[in-house]
């Protein structure tokens, strides 16, 4: 499952070959309304062409958008491991796409559009624009997909929200036991019950005829009838039912999307155990837990009473889903579900897979699921097909049209990024092999997926800037070009007279650890007072300093050398020093005089001087990991490996992405035994677009990983 596919599937290539003009076939099929339709022809008045479409088109309502920041265009190349290759000409960041410009390859395929459920569909008719009451989407290609959601987020006269319209809502189907006055109380929503045709049966317990409702249905998957089981999130009165579903069902994995209380509200109750419990009849013990910065895995052994069998289990738990709407990017979720993918055993019951209602966001997670092994398997996705068989399953999955764009935008970046995870005892074959330069082209895998990568580095836009932006914070920025998202902003939380809470600064996740890093620039002279507010604010124990020292930039020294100093009201105490080849090494002692009852932290200030100014990379591959390396042993034995660590170099860019690019890859290897760069890379951009900036940079990346494979 890991296995890296670049740009390998020959057999989908030569699909694409053919002439744009061939039509793709729909064979003729019944509506809803038992109507009898034609044969349809895909394309050949592409509703969906354009002459002037541009490529950062992505806005309302999904805040998911792309970037054409590689300045390339894109061309159709092989499905899903970077479907879109670039071309060699620079164009403008803000180009569209026109006429004279390659236009997306056009793949004639034959195939039936939704063939995982026997859910039929038929040709789309526009008339102006218009969607036709009673027809549905048909499939889309993947070389199609990013031309058709930019033209749907456009939303001129048919868009997502008529699509989304068109989606049968509320009951379809009779669910007279879920209805019943002895189920009532087994239902967590009134009107998110459990349909009769498809619902889970429990095994009847003795002297209870109404024991065997739980509020769950079976679901459909890619040629895969009941692949999953969508349920709510368990509550007090339903845990035991769970767990007998479970062991019932035979299932090896749990997925959970939501978290235990959102907003103040119960959402699910904790149905699993710290270390050992009894449900009913079948005994649970948690034998690991694997935290990572969106989602945690949890591994459990379950046995039921009079049964010798022990079975292993895992429950993959999302906790990255924001309270309200839906993730920013679709790259966590995107992870989640390949790790999913890879460690459920083929041989398994169904996925269980839940949320709260278990309706939305689960609704979400098995459309997105289905849609890529449809992507990788026929090379096209029929989204609003799919998601209309899951209703037919499960009432309102995928319950608005903010998830139905987010569940487009999704399997877009999985078709552009691919899966890019390779595992460790592969890594220095493979290596080798993408770092080769094509001598026709001049170009490599690597220098592909760096173009891949700029491409789909979101668009950061004035607004989502607004308080860097504000006049009295310019002062604080040493570039207006160079700042953070308001979304990814530490504020400031200790009092320093009249100054703002703002610090041009990013919260980064590490592969292990959510916020892990905060990544600034080089304290100005008059934002001295803010850095050090910032480190004692939210609990930092280290500081990674990646650039040299150099007044003609307003690079300062910010620590005191011997005594102490106060910096606004954090009073900052030296404690020693000591130089190891290429690292210097301080420890500062810190304290907020303004709440001296607050106590004082010790935090260790590591300044890397293996890194000229003049160089894209650090001279050494070995100090750098030595660095990462003592940064993850100090933050372990003062922090128990949960603090914060502030990375920065002159304006908190690359040099500072590539660090924590680093760190998060090492953590990868440790933890999971795989080197994903393109993967690490993207979710650091996702909070700030300038991490790891230039192709050096990132293939140094891939040289880290190699000599920590080497050391090991």
């Amino acid at each position: 499952m890991w296995s890296y596919q670049y740009r390998k599937l020959a057999k989908k290539q030569k699909e694409t070959a053919s002439s744009s003009t061939q039509q793709r076939e729909m064979g003729p099929v019944t509506t809803a309304d038992k109507s009898t339709t034609k044969v349809s022809t895909l394309h050949k008045d592409d509703p969906f062409s354009t002459s002037t479409q541009d490529l950062n088109g992505f806005t309302s309502p999904s805040p998911c958008s792309f970037s054409v920041q590689g300045s390339k265009t894109l061309q159709s190349k092989s499905l899903l491991n970077s479907y879109y290759s670039v071309s060699k000409e620079p164009v403008p960041a803000t180009t569209s796409i026109d006429s004279s410009q390659p236009s997306l390859a056009q793949p004639s395929l034959t195939l039936q559009s939704f063939p995982y459920g026997g859910c039929e569909s038929v040709e789309l008719s526009y008339q102006s624009g218009q969607f036709q009451a009673g027809q549905f989407q048909p499939a889309i290609r993947v070389a199609d997909l990013l031309q058709h959601i930019t033209q749907m987020k456009c939303g001129q006269g048919y868009g997502f929200k008529e699509e989304y319209e068109a989606l049968a809502e509320g009951q379809t189907a009779p669910w007279e036991t879920a209805k019943k006055d002895e189920n009532r109380n087994k239902n967590r929503y009134g009107n998110i019950i459990a349909y009769d045709h498809t619902r889970v049966r429990l095994q009847l317990l003795d002297g209870d005829p109404h024991s065997d409702y739980i509020n769950a249905n079976y679901i459909d998957g890619y040629h895969r009838p009941r692949h999953y089981i969508a349920t709510q999130g368990p509550m007090q009165e339903t845990v035991r039912d769970f767990w007998r579903m479970v062991w019932q069902e035979n299932s090896a994995s749990i997925v959970m999307v939501t978290n235990l209380v959102e907003v103040g509200r119960v959402k699910c109750v904790r149905y699993w155990p710290d270390e050992t419990e009894v449900y009913g009849d079948i005994k649970v013990t948690l034998i690991e837990t694997e935290p990572l910065a969106e989602y945690v895995i949890r591994t459990f052994t379950v046995q039921k009473k009079g049964h010798h069998e022990i079975r292993e289990l895992r429950q993959f738990h999302f906790t990255s889903w924001p309270d309200h709407g839906v993730p920013c990017y679709a790259t966590g979720l995107l992870g989640f579900i390949r790790q999913v993918k890879f460690l459920n055993p083929p041989d398994a019951g169904p996925i269980v897979a839940h949320c709260s209602a278990g309706a939305g966001r689960t609704g979400c997670f098995i459309a997105v699921d289905i849609m890529l092994d449809m992507a990788e398997n026929e090379g096209v996705v029929d989204i609003f097909n799919c998601i209309r068989e899951l209703r037919s399953q499960r009432v309102n999955m995928v319950q608005t049209e903010e998830q139905y764009v987010f569940v487009h935008d999704a399997i877009l970046e999985a078709c552009l990024c691919g899966n890019t995870a390779i595992p460790v005892c592969e890594f220095r074959a493979i290596y080798y092999n993408i770092s080769r330069l094509d001598p026709q082209t001049n170009s490599s895998q690597i220098k592909d997926e760096f173009q891949t990568l700029n491409i789909v580095t979101p668009r950061v836009r004035p607004e989502d800037c607004s308080v860097g932006l504000l006049p009295r914070n310019h002062d604080k920025n040493r570039s207006m070009d160079v700042l953070s998202a308001d979304r990814c902003l530490p504020f400031l939380i200790s009092v320093d007279g009249e100054s703002s809470n703002y610090i041009n600064a990013a919260l980064m996740d590490s592969h292990k650890q959510p916020a892990a890093f905060i990544v600034t620039q080089h304290p100005l002279p008059n934002t001295m007072g803010d850095f050090w507010r910032l480190v004692f604010d939210y609990n930092c124990s280290s500081i990674v300093m990646l650039n040299e020292m150099d007044a003609a930039q307003l690079c300062m020294q910010y620590w005191p050398e011997k005594s102490s100093c106060c910096y606004g009201p954090i009073q900052v105490e030296f404690i020693s020093a000591d130089i190891d080849e290429d690292i210097i090494n301080r420890i500062f002692r810190i304290c907020n005089m303004a709440r001296p009852q607050d106590g004082y932290r010790l935090v260790q200030h590591f300044q890397f001087i293996g890194w000229p100014a003049y160089r894209d990379t650090p001279l050494s591959k070995r100090s750098i990991l030595q660095l990462v390396r003592r940064l993850a042993k100090w933050q372990e034995q003062y922090d128990g490996g949960d603090g914060r660590t502030v990375v920065h170099c002159l304006t908190g860019g690359g040099r500072s992405g590539t660090f924590c690019a680093i760190c998060s890859i090492n953590e990868m290897i440790q933890q999971q035994n795989i080197v994903d760069v393109f993967h690490t890379v993207k979710t650091l951009r996702n909070n700030k677009t300038n991490m790891v900036e230039t192709m050096e940079q990132y293939k140094f990346c891939y040289e880290v990983a190699l000599e920590a494979l080497s050391s090991f």
